[in-house]
C-alpha cells in the first residue's frame, strides 16, 4: 500500500466519499461536467436576463419618472336625474380638459418627500404651444421645470449633443429634429407663444437626442417659472414626479400616496402595462430555466449515487460488520452528493464566466459597443454555488438512505 493522501485528521467519511468518487472515476467526470453545463447555463442566463432587464428599465425610466402624480379630471354630470326605471338617452360630448393645478401642491411635495420610501420629488409644469422662428412654426409640447430636481429623474444632461443643460428663466432646450426643422441652434432665439397669444422670446442653450424621432420634434424644456407664464398657470403645478428606490415597488407606493393624499397617483407599472409584463415574463421563464436545469443535475446526482450503491453493497457490508455505523454510512454518500453538486458549480460558474465575457467582445452594436451592460455578480456565483451543494446534498439522500439500510450479512454475501 502506498502512503495515504489523507491527513490523520481528515474525518472518516470524507476518506471513503473521496475514494468511492476516484474509483468511479468516469462516472464522477461525467456527472461533473454535466452539473458544470447546468450551472453554466444558469449562471449564463441568470446574467444575460438581469443585463437585459436592467437596460430596459434604465432606458425606459431614465426618460420618465417612477409616480406621475395628476390633478383630477373634470367628468361629465348629468343635469337632471335619472328616476329609477327610467333610462337616459342624450348623447352628452365629454368636457374639454382644461390646464389645471394640483391643489396646494407644495404641502403635497413636502409630504412626499418625508416619505422613506421616495428619492427625488420634482414640480412640473406642462402644456402645449407654438414655436416660432421666422416664417417656420412647429407646435411643440412645453415642459417647465426646476432643473436641478428634475434632472435626477430625468437624466437630460446625459442626451445633451450640442450646448449645456442651463436653464434660466430665459432659456430653452429643444430636440434635434425641431432644431433641424426650424433651422435654429445653440445660441439662436426662439419664439414661443400659447393659444392666447401671450409670447416669450428665449434662447436656445442645448440641443438634446431623446433616441425617439416624435419626441425629439415635440419635446421642450424650460424653468418652471417659464412655462407658468406662457400656459397661464402662475403659481401652479400640472404633475408631481417622483422617483423610489424601488422601481418594482412603484404601484405600492402610488397607492400608498394616493390613500394619503387624494391626488391622483400612476405609477410606470399602471401606465406601462406592457412593459412590465413582458419584464415580469422574462424572470418567469429565467425562473423556470433554472428549475428545469436543477431539475436534471438532481437527477445526474441521483443516478449516479444510486449505481454507486450498487457498485459499493459489499464494501458499505463490510464497513457495517467492522462496526460502521448508519449514519456514517450515510454521511459518506451526503458527501458525495456535496462534492459532485459543489465541483461541478465551480467549474460552470467558471463556463458561465467564460460565456459572458465571450458575449461582451462579440455581440456588438453597430458603433461597437456593447448591446448592453454585463456585470459579472460575485452573488451570483455565490448563489450557484450553494443551489448546486444544496441540490447536489438533496439528490444523494436518498440513495445515501438506501446504503445505510442495508443489511451487512446480505450486502457482503450480495
Amino acid at each position: 500500500m502506498g502512503r495515504s493522501m489523507f491527513k490523520p485528521w481528515v474525518p472518516f467519511e470524507w476518506i471513503v466519499a473521496i475514494r468511492f468518487l476516484r474509483e468511479g472515476r468516469m462516472q464522477t467526470v461525467f456527472i461533473l461536467v454535466g452539473v458544470a453545463i447546468g450551472v453554466g447555463v444558469i449562471v449564463f442566463m441568470s446574467a444575460l436576463l438581469a443585463g437585459l432587464q436592467g437596460n430596459f428599465i434604465v432606458r425606459v425610466l431614465s426618460a420618465q419618472a417612477h409616480i406621475q402624480l395628476l390633478p383630477p379630471k373634470e367628468i361629465t354630470r348629468s343635469l337632471h336625474p335619472v328616476s329609477p326605471g327610467e333610462v337616459a338617452v342624450a348623447i352628452v360630448q365629454p368636457p374639454l380638459q382644461r390646464l389645471k393645478s394640483i391643489d396646494q401642491w407644495q404641502a403635497l411635495v413636502s409630504d412626499i418627500r418625508n416619505m422613506s420610501d421616495v428619492v427625488v420629488v420634482s414640480p412640473v409644469v406642462g402644456g402645449s404651444a407654438l414655436a416660432v422662428r421666422g416664417s417656420s412654426s412647429r407646435a411643440i409640447s412645453l415642459t417647465g421645470v426646476d432643473a436641478e430636481e428634475y434632472f435626477q429623474i430625468v437624466k437630460l444632461p446625459e442626451k445633451i449633443v450640442r450646448g449645456t443643460p442651463r436653464l434660466t428663466g430665459q432659456d430653452i432646450l429643444i430636440g434635434t429634429d425641431l432644431a433641424s426643422e426650424l433651422g435654429v441652434d445653440v445660441g439662436d432665439k426662439l419664439r414661443v407663444a400659447n393659444a392666447a397669444g401671450v409670447a416669450n422670446t428665449l434662447t436656445i442653450t442645448g440641443v438634446f437626442d431623446l433616441g425617439n424621432k416624435s419626441a425629439n420634434q415635440r419635446s421642450t424644456f424650460v424653468a418652471l417659472r417659464t412655462a407658468q407664464s406662457l400656459l397661464g398657470l402662475l403659481g401652479g403645478v400640472t404633475s408631481i414626479e417622483v422617483t423610489v428606490r424601488d422601481v418594482y415597488a412603484a404601484e405600492v407606493i402610488a397607492q400608498r400616496i394616493q390613500a394619503a393624499t387624494g391626488v391622483e397617483a400612476d405609477s410606470w407599472i399602471k401606465t406601462g402595462a406592457q412593459f412590465f409584463a413582458a419584464v415580469s415574463a422574462q424572470t418567469t421563464a429565467n425562473t423556470a430555466i433554472r428549475f428545469f436545469v436543477g431539475l436534471s443535475v438532481a437527477f445526474g446526482i441521483a443516478s449516479v449515487l444510486v449505481v454507486s450503491v450498487v457498485q459499493k453493497s459489499r464494501e458499505i457490508g463490510i464497513m457495517r460488520a467492522m462496526g460502521i455505523s448508519r449514519g456514517q454510512v450515510l454521511r459518506v454518500f451526503l458527501l458525495q452528493g456535496g462534492l459532485l453538486g459543489w465541483g461541478g458549480a465551480v467549474l460552470g460558474c467558471l463556463v458561465g464566466a467564460v460565456g459572458l465575457v465571450l458575449w461582451q467582445h462579440l455581440a456588438l452594436n453597430a458603433d461597437g459597443t456593447p448591446l448592453f451592460p454585463l456585470v459579472l455578480d460575485p452573488k451570483l456565483f455565490a448563489m450557484a454555488l450553494g443551489l448546486a451543494t444544496v441540490t447536489g446534498l438533496a439528490a444523494a439522500y436518498a440513495p445515501a438512505l438506501r446504503a445505510a439500510r442495508l443489511d451487512p450479512v446480505e450486502a457482503i454475501h450480495g
